[in-house]
């Protein structure tokens, strides 16, 4: 019988191989179908770790330059001949595949090497020039998910990460898409999160990469609302790291959400070993301490532009008695 170590989700037309090693032997699982040819998408660092046969499979690899997905995806797009893509790397890179793939038409493989959750969703930007170009959002249809891949970061950055796939779980809680189908995989999620990082984080790699998978699947299916509206825009305006902005606000979102849909808030609080009351203390602890976006190298001076972007955004009214700018100004100056 399969454990949760190792299984094989299928799910419609996406199947998702989660197992221990599984990256080593990626280049013989896309040996059938529209695998056989591929593009790589992928950065030095990831294809570094990879397996030399997935390399010599594809008929491409292009390497995604720094910088945010519009801008990644219009820079490789004219380049990819063949959209049937496979995206090594982490949240950017599988964006990325997903941006050009909109565009082009195409299918997306995701080999994911960090937490961000992308390989389970059809949540990303469009290349930059291209966006009415899309005929569609892309959800990858292959996930090789390896969890001693997803979690080679250090010990604070991956506990950065983790609160980001925590944070997908728990907006999945109270949207107005929420279903019981997303809660139950946001509610597990949450609880396989805390319990591995209760423990050593390198103790416990299965829990915390099954736990990402399954509160980005959450995410998938419910949306998003204020605590990823806040923090998208904060990493687009103040151009600070993307899991340490979700580590950073995730305690304080979660504690304001607490009045607004206090019900969804003290099931995830029970996930996570605690009550509504101790939520934003424990994600805290959870995250490797309390952190200030002071710390993350932004400019105080931008906060009122991000202020201003954050409530333009139309998500922010998928949020249960949306707040307004008063308390999202004393949101941000207390995370700062």
């Amino acid at each position: 019988m399969p454990s949760d170590h190792d299984f094989t989700w299928r799910d419609g037309e996406r199947t998702v191989v989660f197992r221990e090693g599984a990256l080593a032997g990626a280049a013989e699982l896309l040996t059938d179908g529209i695998w056989e040819r591929f593009e790589l998408v992928t950065t030095p660092r990831a294809l570094g770790g990879a397996p030399l046969a997935l390399a010599e499979r594809a008929s491409a690899v292009h390497e995604v330059s720094r910088g945010p997905v519009p801008d990644t995806a219009a820079a490789l797009i004219d380049a990819v001949s063949n959209p049937t893509l496979v995206a090594l790397g982490g949240g950017r890179v599988i964006d990325t595949a997903k941006a050009i793939a909109a565009v082009r038409g195409g299918r997306v493989c995701a080999l994911p090497t960090t937490l961000s959750g992308a390989e389970m969703t059809a949540i990303h930007r469009l290349p930059a020039g291209h966006e009415h170009e899309a005929r569609h959002l892309v959800r990858p249809a292959l996930v090789i998910a390896d969890p001693l891949e997803l979690t080679t970061l250090d010990e604070q950055r991956l506990r950065a990460s983790a609160m980001n796939s925590l944070g997908h779980g728990a907006e999945a809680l109270y949207t107005p898409l929420a279903n019981p189908v997303a809660t139950l995989e946001a509610l597990h999620g949450a609880q396989r999160l805390a319990a591995a990082l209760d423990r050593p984080t390198g103790e416990d790699r299965a829990g915390l990469a099954l736990g990402s998978l399954l509160c980005a699947a959450a995410l998938d299916s419910a949306g998003y609302a204020v605590h990823h509206v806040v923090c998208q825009t904060l990493v687009r305006v103040l151009e600070t790291p993307h899991a340490e902005t979700n580590a950073t606000m995730l305690p304080l979102t979660m504690d304001a959400m607490r009045s607004r849909a206090p019900d969804a808030i003290e099931s995830l609080a029970v996930a996570l070993g605690t009550d509504g009351a101790g939520i934003r203390e424990r994600i805290e602890a959870l995250g490797g301490g309390p952190r200030k976006l002071s710390d993350l190298g932004a400019d105080h001076g931008r906060l009122r532009r991000a202020l201003d972007a954050i409530l333009s955004r139309k998500e922010l009214r998928n949020t249960p008695d949306p707040p307004g700018r008063q308390e999202l100004d004393e949101l941000l100056e207390a995370a700062w």
